[in-house]
């Protein structure tokens, strides 16, 4: 294993590994037909408007065939996008994005600034997020040291966001701008997964890199930025506690 590979599942080691959803430029019979040779149950496929991008559901996947997918992710042949559990979790993210009544292609000066606004108010708690750049918005990661309750990340989520977003309308920004979701969300279950870093936005086919305070890391800073998170910034369960204290007490 190498240690792009290694990195990405010692990451998203506390998420199910035996569904997905690929996005990918291959398609038809002989595509579905090697998944089902390997073991996968296909749910749905459609079509995207983005460059004739086909996506895939998958269930029922062998973990032989969850790291080949995991290697073509890294490869940049498709992009590997996982479920939460339905009952619990050690991974959270905050997904911010235009909102989409306006430019959803290019980042909007109130993303700039209310990813920052979050990452402060995350990282004073004790939380600090892993800020990726997921094309026209971000993704920010906390990696936990074991599962919480799927209600609690939701609410955790929701109230921080909440104060980022005060702080944008106390600086003259309008916040209706901004899209937020939060995974897991225990009203979706099983319905919405995420892109896991590393993947290329379908529409900009921009590397998702990772943004630090100061600077947007190019690609292979960002990995290397990716595996410092994984070893030094895995958030214990006291930090965590302490966190939502201070942020929803």
């Amino acid at each position: 294993m190498d240690t792009k590979s290694g990195f990405l599942k010692e990451f998203y080691r506390g998420l199910p590994k035996d569904r997905a959803k690929v996005e990918t430029y291959e398609h038809g019979f002989e595509y579905i037909e090697r998944m089902l040779a390997g073991g996968a149950t296909l749910e749905y496929g459609e079509m995207s408007l983005a460059g004739l991008l086909h996506k895939y559901k998958f269930s029922q996947v062998p973990e032989e065939q969850m790291d080949e997918l995991m290697s073509s992710h890294i490869a940049k042949t498709c992009n590997l996008c996982l479920y939460f559990g339905q009952v619990e979790n050690s991974l959270f993210c905050f997904n911010l994005d235009n909102n989409h009544k306006i430019n959803n292609t290019v980042v909007i000066p109130e993303m700039t600034l209310v990813v920052e606004l979050l990452r402060e108010i995350l990282t004073g708690a004790g939380c600090e997020p892993l800020v990726i750049a997921s094309g026209r918005g971000y993704h920010l990661w906390c990696r936990l040291g074991a599962p919480v309750d799927n209600g609690r990340l939701y609410n955790f989520m929701v109230r921080s966001t909440a104060r980022a977003l005060l702080g944008l309308h106390k600086q003259g920004y309008d916040h209706n701008r901004i899209k937020a979701n939060f995974y897991p969300d225990p009203r979706a279950r099983n319905v919405v997964s995420l892109r896991l870093f590393g993947s290329v936005h379908v529409k900009n086919k921009v590397f998702s890199r990772v943004l630090t305070p100061e600077v947007l890391l190019d690609e292979e800073q960002s990995w290397d930025a990716f595996g410092r998170y994984l070893r030094e910034k895995t958030i214990g369960l006291d930090a965590f506690e302490r966190a939502v204290a201070a942020l929803c007490g």
